[in-house]
C-alpha cells in the first residue's frame, strides 16, 4: 500500500508540474498539491524533481531569487526570465535553434543540448512601471 501512495503522490508531481507553464518552483508544487495530498512533504517533492530531471522528463531552466525554475516540456525552446517579478515564459520562436543547429553540424558538432534564456521586463511588469 506505501508503494501505491509514493506512485500517486509521484504522478500528482509529475502531472501538476507539466499542466502548468508558470515554469513552477518545488514550492509552488508542494504548495499546489498540498491540500489534496496533506503528507505530502516538501521533500518528497524535491526528490521526485530530482529524479524527473535524472530521467530526463522535466528540464531545470533557471533560478530566481534562488530556486530552481523548471520546465515539463523538454523540446528545446526559449524561455524569458522577468527581472522584476520573476516570472518565467516560453519563447515560441525556435527557428534560431534550428538554423544553428544546422550551421553547427555542417561544422561536424554535435549538439546535445541548449538553452536560451532572454532576461529583461514582461509586458505586466512593464506597464506597472510606467504608473
Amino acid at each position: 500500500m506505501a508503494k501505491r501512495n509514493f506512485s500517486s503522490k509521484r504522478n500528482a508531481i509529475y502531472n501538476t508540474i507539466c499542466a502548468t507553464d508558470t515554469h513552477p518552483s518545488a514550492r509552488w508544487v508542494y504548495e499546489t498539491l498540498k491540500s489534496d495530498i496533506p503528507d505530502l512533504s516538501l521533500g518528497t517533492v524535491y526528490r521526485n524533481i530530482a529524479l524527473f530531471k535524472d530521467e530526463g522528463k522535466i528540464r531545470v531552466i533557471c533560478n530566481v531569487n534562488g530556486e530552481e525554475r523548471i520546465d515539463g516540456d523538454t523540446s528545446l525552446h526559449p524561455h524569458f526570465v522577468c527581472n522584476c517579478c520573476g516570472s518565467v515564459y516560453d519563447v515560441k520562436d525556435s527557428s534560431q535553434i534550428t538554423e544553428e543547429f544546422s550551421q553547427l553540424a555542417k561544422q561536424g558538432f554535435t549538439v546535445e543540448n541548449k538553452y536560451v534564456i532572454y532576461y529583461g521586463i514582461c509586458p505586466k511588469c512593464s506597464v506597472i512601471k510606467l504608473h
